[in-house]
């Protein structure tokens, strides 16, 4: 690249998704469409494994997505559009995080026990114990963790997200990871004592 260049070059960024948002800018629907299209997906599982609800992540996503058409002729690649649009969510999530506070328990459905249904039952209270165990890690641990390993976001990318460096990503990764292992093994625990008792 000419370093005389006066034109911003950032490597990082899909060319593909920056025409696209400049499309959306011009009023291009169908932009608009691939966009969603593309990224959707991922906004929606971050925002789940954040919140831990199904209709809040989609609420979210569906908030991140209105705020990329309403800003898109100000938007500027720096980083991964991929990013901006995590970074947004975890904004939107920590908001709703906030408002649930003070909210009382919801109520539990009763499992299906039907012969069939009980190794799908034993594999979802797995999954159900690791997210439980996510939603009781501090935010920024829990964000650190979701972005780098559920959403596949490099340490770099989940850093800009996060709007720490490299270095504090990981520091934050390896505590995380210490108190999910604490946590699961007390899960574990719990289910090895109930199986021995039954």
């Amino acid at each position: 690249m000419d370093p005389h260049s006066h034109e911003k070059n950032y490597p990082t960024q899909a060319p593909e998704d920056v025409e696209l948002v400049r499309r959306v800018a011009a009023g291009d629907r169908i932009a608009g469409e691939v966009l969603v299209e593309r990224h959707l997906r991922l906004i929606v599982g971050f925002a789940f494994r954040l919140l831990g609800d199904m209709a809040e992540a989609e609420d979210v996503a569906q908030e991140t997505f209105l705020r990329l058409w309403k800003h898109a002729d100000r938007w500027e690649p720096r980083a991964k559009l991929s990013t901006w649009l995590h970074h947004v969510a975890r904004n939107l999530c920590i908001d709703r995080l906030r408002l649930r506070r003070g909210r009382e328990g919801e109520v539990m459905e009763l499992p299906d026990l039907r012969p069939g249904v009980v190794t799908l039952l034993e594999s979802r209270q797995r999954d159900d114990a690791v997210q439980r165990a996510l939603l009781q890690l501090a935010e920024r641990q829990r964000s650190a963790i979701v972005l780098v390993y559920y959403q596949g976001l490099s340490n770099r990318e989940a850093a800009q997200v996060l709007g720490v460096e490299v270095d504090a990503l990981e520091s934050l990764l390896a505590r995380g990871r210490r108190t999910l292992r604490k946590l699961l093994m007390g899960v574990e625990g719990e289910t090895a004592k109930r199986e021995i008792v039954s």
